[in-house]
C-alpha cells in the first residue's frame, strides 16, 4: 500500500477554481496584436536566416519548400490543440499547466522540463544566427579571431565561444526584467523590422532567381560535392522528410503565446486567434525565403551559416547583406522561458525561489535572471545544428502530449469548464457515474448506451488512445528503420497493413464515444482525427532525429528527474494541499468520535 501511495503521487492533478482563473500576480496588458507579433517574433528567426540554407544544402535540396510545408501542417495541427487549451485555461505555463490539470503531475513535469529546454535553446539558436549574420558584415573577423585564439575543439560544441551571442542574450534578459509591456513593444518593433527585411529579400531575390536551379542534372554537380541525385528532390523523399523534421524547428515558438494566459487582456479569444494567424504568416515567409534562396543559387553551394547575405553577395548585390543582417529577432524567443519556469516554481515542482515576482515591475525576476544566464551560456558554447535537434525533440514530445490531452478532455465526464476546474483525485462521490451497471459488452465500443459521457466511455477512450499511440510508435519504427523493405511485399508490409487496420479501428471506437457537450470560444475540429494525426506525426519526426540527439535528451531528462524526485515530489503544492486535507479529515473524525464518547 505504501508503494502504491507514493506511485499515486505522480498522477495527482492540479486543482483550480473558475473564480481563480482571472487572478494573477502578473500584469494583464497584452492585446491580440501584441500576441500575434509575439508569436511571429518567437517563430520567424533562425529558421529563415540559417536553417533554410543548412537544410537545402545538406538534406532536402530545393524540396525544402515541401519540407517547410510538411512542418507547417504538423505545426498547424499542434497549434489547433494549443488554441483549444488556451481557450479553456488562460493560465501561465502553456502545455505544462494543461497536462497538469488533465493527466497528472509527473507528465506535467516532463513537459515543463522540455519546454524549458525548448525556449532556452530557441533563444540561444536565434542569438547565434544573429551573431553569424553580423559576423558576415565584418568579413568574418569575429569568427576568425576567436577560432585562432580560443578554439574549443570539443565534439558537439561550437568551434569557438560566441561571446557576441552571450552578450545579446544577457541584454535582452535585462529588458525582460524591466516589464512585460516594454518587452512586448520592443518585440513588436523588431518583428515588424524582421518582416520588412524578409519581404525585401523575397522581392529582390525574385529578380535574381533562376528556375533552372530546381532541376540541376546530376552530372552538373561539381566533383567532390555531395549533391545527391540532382533535380528538385536530390536526396529523395527520405531527405525531404528528414528536412521536415529539422524545418519543424523553424515553427517552434508559437506556443509561447499560450504561456501569456495571465498577461493577455482577453486570453480566451485572443490566444487561439493569434496562434493560427501567426503560424500562417510564418509559413508564408518561410516558403518565400526557401523558394527564392534555392532559385538564386544551386542548393549545394548555399552557405550553411549565413545563407541569405552570402547569396546576395554572390549574385552581385552586396549592399543587400547589410539590410538582411538586422533582421533576426530575439525577444520573442526568450519571452516565454521565465514564464514556464515561474509556473513550475509556483507549483513547487522546481525550486520555489524562482516564483518570486517583483512588486514594482510585475515580472518573475528570479526566473528571468536564471533562465537568461542559462540561455546565454547555451549560446556561448553549443553548435547551432546540435541546438536545433535538441530543441526539436523536446518540442515534439510536448506537442504530442498536448494533442493527447485534447482527446482525453473531449471525452471526459467532467472536463474543466466554466464552472470549476477540480482535482479529481480529491473529489468525493462521483457526480457522473455510469447509469448502466450491466457487464461490459463489445457492442458498447461502437454503440454506447448513453449520449452523454460516462466513466465507462471515458475509460474506453483513454485505453484506446493509449493503444493507438503504442501502435503508432511501432508503425513509425517500421517506416523509418525498414524503409528499404517497403518496395517489396513481405513481412514488413504485412505488419504495416495490420497496424494500419488496428489504428483505424481504434480511431473509429474513439469517434463513436459521446463527447463532453461544453462549449468553448475555440474547439479543435474533427476530434479525434486531428489531434491523433498530430500526435502520430510528432512521434514520427522525433524518431527521424539522430541517435546522438536522443542520448543528449536522455541526459537532460536525467537531470530533470533528479530535481523532481529529490525536490518536487515532496514540495509540490498539490501534494501539500492533499496532505492538509487528509489531516483535517482525520481531525474531524477524531472530534466526531470524541463527541460520541462524551454523549455516551
Amino acid at each position: 500500500m505504501g508503494l502504491l501511495f507514493h506511485f499515486s503521487k505522480l498522477f495527482r492533478k492540479k486543482s483550480l477554481k473558475y473564480e481563480d482563473l482571472g487572478k494573477t500576480k502578473l500584469a494583464r496588458v497584452l492585446t491580440l496584436l501584441d500576441l500575434t507579433l509575439l508569436g511571429v517574433g518567437s517563430t520567424l528567426g533562425a529558421g529563415a536566416y540559417v536553417l533554410s540554407g543548412k537544410v537545402a544544402s545538406q538534406t532536402a535540396g530545393p524540396a525544402i519548400v515541401v519540407s517547410f510545408f510538411v512542418a507547417a501542417v504538423v505545426s498547424v495541427l499542434a497549434g489547433l490543440c494549443y488554441a483549444e487549451f488556451g481557450a479553456r485555461v488562460p493560465r501561465t505555463g502553456s502545455a505544462y499547466v494543461y497536462s497538469y490539470i488533465t493527466i497528472g503531475e509527473f507528465v506535467a513535469f516532463i513537459i515543463g522540463w522540455n519546454l524549458i529546454l525548448e525556449y532556452a535553446i530557441g533563444t540561444a539558436s536565434v542569438a547565434r544566427a544573429w551573431s553569424a549574420n553580423f559576423d558576415s558584415l565584418v568579413q568574418f573577423k569575429i569568427s576568425h579571431t576567436l577560432n585562432s585564439t580560443l578554439p574549443m575543439n570539443v565534439p558537439n560544441l561550437a568551434e569557438y565561444p560566441d561571446f557576441f551571442a552571450l552578450g545579446l542574450t544577457l541584454l535582452l534578459t535585462a529588458l525582460l526584467i524591466i516589464g512585460v509591456k516594454q518587452s512586448s513593444t520592443f518585440n513588436s518593433v523588431f518583428t515588424v523590422i524582421n518582416l520588412l527585411v524578409l519581404s525585401y529579400f523575397i522581392i529582390c531575390g525574385f529578380f535574381k532567381a533562376d528556375a533552372k536551379n530546381w532541376s540541376i542534372d546530376k552530372k552538373d554537380i561539381p566533383p567532390g560535392v555531395d549533391g545527391g541525385n540532382g533535380g528538385f528532390m536530390p536526396f529523395g523523399i527520405s531527405g525531404m522528410l528528414s528536412g521536415a523534421a529539422t524545418c519543424f524547428y523553424g515553427f517552434v515558438g508559437f506556443d509561447c503565446i499560450a504561456t501569456t494566459g495571465e498577461e493577455a487582456k482577453n486570453p480566451e479569444k485572443s490566444i487561439p486567434i493569434s496562434i493560427i494567424v501567426s503560424l500562417f504568416i510564418v509559413f508564408i515567409f518561410y516558403f518565400g525565403v526557401s523558394a527564392v534562396l534555392t532559385m538564386m543559387s544551386p542548393y549545394y553551394s548555399l552557405d550553411s551559416e549565413a545563407p541569405l547575405p552570402k547569396v546576395f553577395e554572390l549574385a552581385g548585390w552586396p549592399v543587400a547583406k547589410y539590410v538582411i543582417a538586422v533582421g533576426a529577432v530575439l525577444i520573442g524567443a526568450i519571452f516565454p522561458l521565465p514564464r514556464v519556469v515561474y509556473a513550475m516554481a509556483e507549483d513547487r515542482l522546481i525550486f520555489g525561489f524562482l516564483a518570486n515576482v517583483s512588486d514594482k515591475l510585475k515580472t518573475p525576476i528570479n526566473a528571468t535572471i536564471v533562465t537568461g544566464i542559462l540561455s546565454g551560456m547555451t549560446a556561448l558554447l553549443f553548435d547551432l545544428t546540435e541546438l536545433v535537434n535538441m530543441m526539436s525533440i523536446g518540442t515534439l514530445l510536448a506537442y504530442a502530449f498536448v494533442a493527447k490531452c485534447v482527446v482525453i478532455l473531449r471525452y471526459k465526464v467532467k472536463a474543466f469548464d466554466t464552472e470549476m476546474i477540480v482535482n479529481e483525485s480529491n473529489q468525493g462521490p462521483e457526480m457522473n457515474s455510469d447509469s448502466h451497471s450491466e457487464p461490459f459488452t463489445f457492442k458498447e465500443l461502437f454503440r454506447p448506451f448513453t449520449n452523454m459521457p460516462s466513466k465507462r466511455t471515458e475509460q474506453i477512450v483513454i485505453v484506446c488512445s493509449l493503444l493507438l499511440s503504442l501502435c503508432t510508435i511501432i508503425l513509425n519504427v517500421l517506416l523509418i528503420y525498414k524503409e528499404k523493405d517497403l518496395n517489396k511485399f513481405g513481412w514488413v508490409t504485412c505488419l504495416l497493413a495490420i497496424f494500419c487496420i488496428i489504428i483505424l479501428g481504434l480511431g473509429i471506437i474513439i469517434w463513436c464515444q459521446p463527447q463532453n457537450p461544453d462549449e468553448l470560444p475555440f474547439m479543435v475540429p474533427l476530434v479525434p482525427l486531428f489531434p491523433e494525426v498530430s500526435a502520430a506525426i510528432n512521434i514520427y519526426l522525433m524518431l527521424k532525429l539522430p541517435n546522438s540527439t536522443w542520448v543528449r535528451f536522455a541526459v537532460w531528462m536525467g537531470l530533470g528527474f533528479l530535481i523532481y524526485f529529490g525536490y518536487g515530489v515532496r514540495k509540490s503544492i498539490e501534494g501539500t494541499s492533499t496532505t492538509k486535507k487528509l489531516s483535517n479529515s482525520n481531525q474531524n473524525q477524531v472530534q466526531e468520535m470524541s463527541c460520541d464518547t462524551t454523549y455516551l
